[in-house]
């Protein structure tokens, strides 16, 4: 969506149940809702005779769509159960704030394990062998590569441009493989 970072993309819901985005200017679905989440999409849903703000009844339906359609549910049955206690309790005030700051730490949990598990990849024996099994991978292919036994009959080169050449015929080989890769 051709957004600005911070607009509130404002959705209108008409009595006939339908949800108009003003600002594509097109009839969107519930889905398109859900999809517009989870890129992040700021949105604001009101009611179009009314002006009320409904944005927390539509994001409730879109859960419970959500939970109904996917047949795996993410909200489980006694989380449902305590928290439909806690309405009328005195805590009720402070489960919207307990709830936001437990999601936010576990989207922050989550990107810093995602971190570590890529960073780690660096340093893990099995990638390093992996890179290794590549690294010889390699140097078995440069030797099917045109020129190279014709480079190694010149008899007077010394060891550092043979090393020299067949780096650069292993960086032609890895440019090909790229090439094939994609």
């Amino acid at each position: 969506m051709a957004q600005a970072k911070g607009d509130t993309v404002i959705i209108k819901k008409y009595a006939n149940r339908r949800l108009y985005n003003t600002q594509s200017s097109s009839y969107i679905t519930l889905e398109h809702l859900a999809k517009m989440t989870r890129e992040g999409v700021e949105f604001k849903v009101l009611d179009a005779k009314t002006g009320a703000d409904i944005t927390h009844q539509i994001l409730t339906q879109i859960i419970m769509e959500e939970e109904s359609s996917t047949g795996e549910q993410m909200l489980p049955v006694n989380f449902l159960r305590q928290l439909i206690g806690m309405y009328g309790n005195s805590m009720q005030s402070l489960v919207p704030h307990y709830l936001e700051a437990s999601m936010e730490n576990f989207r922050s949990n989550q990107a810093k394990l995602r971190e570590a598990f890529e960073s780690s990849l660096g340093n893990n024996p099995l990638a390093k062998l992996a890179q290794r099994n590549l690294e010889m991978f390699k140097a078995a292919a440069s030797a099917f590569v045109p020129g190279l036994a014709d480079s190694k009959s010149g008899g007077g080169e010394n060891k550092d441009d043979e090393i020299a050449q067949l780096r650069a015929q292993m960086a032609a080989m890895q440019k090909k493989l790229d090439e094939l890769s994609k």
